[in-house]
């Protein structure tokens, strides 16, 4: 389970002293906690996956906005628990497998126009299955739609 995997990464990290895996690791624990409280029932990876998407989103936001106000040492450091979080999800799709899904997608439900984005990224995440980042898959979407 991913779960034990972050707890057991965490304990490694307090052992070799590092700081930035450390507190990245301790915020995701938080957020699993919150989580779990407000589910009040045990998480399951799927569950922890959304949550660890959510900050890898949180964190790239970051990086964009300390780009925009130079600040290449806090972008640095986003960049480091970055990298760190992204170790606990699944693989990403290649652009020729996820491109195939949406165009699948798109026939399935016969989406013609930008009015049926919305239903083909839900789909289209739900078939890649936290394998696809949301902002990828819109952008292809909307470039696929007229």
């Amino acid at each position: 389970m991913i779960k034990e995997s972050i707890e057991k990464e965490l304990k490694e990290a307090m052992k070799a002293k590092d700081s930035v895996k450390m507190s990245s690791l301790r915020m995701l624990k938080a957020d699993m906690h919150n989580v779990f409280i407000e589910k009040k029932e045990e998480l399951k990876d799927a569950d922890i996956i959304k949550i660890i998407h959510k900050q890898v989103k949180k964190h790239k936001d970051s990086i964009e906005q300390f780009k925009k106000g130079n600040r290449e040492d806090l972008a640095k450091k986003e960049g480091g628990e970055l990298a760190i979080l992204e170790t606990f999800l699944p693989k990403q799709l290649p652009e020729k497998e996820l491109r195939k899904i949406i165009e699948d997608v798109i026939k399935e439900i016969g989406a013609s126009t930008k009015k049926d984005m919305g239903r083909v990224i839900k789909e289209v995440m739900a078939k890649a299955k936290g394998q696809a980042d949301g902002k990828a898959v819109s952008q292809m979407v909307s470039g696929l739609l007229k």
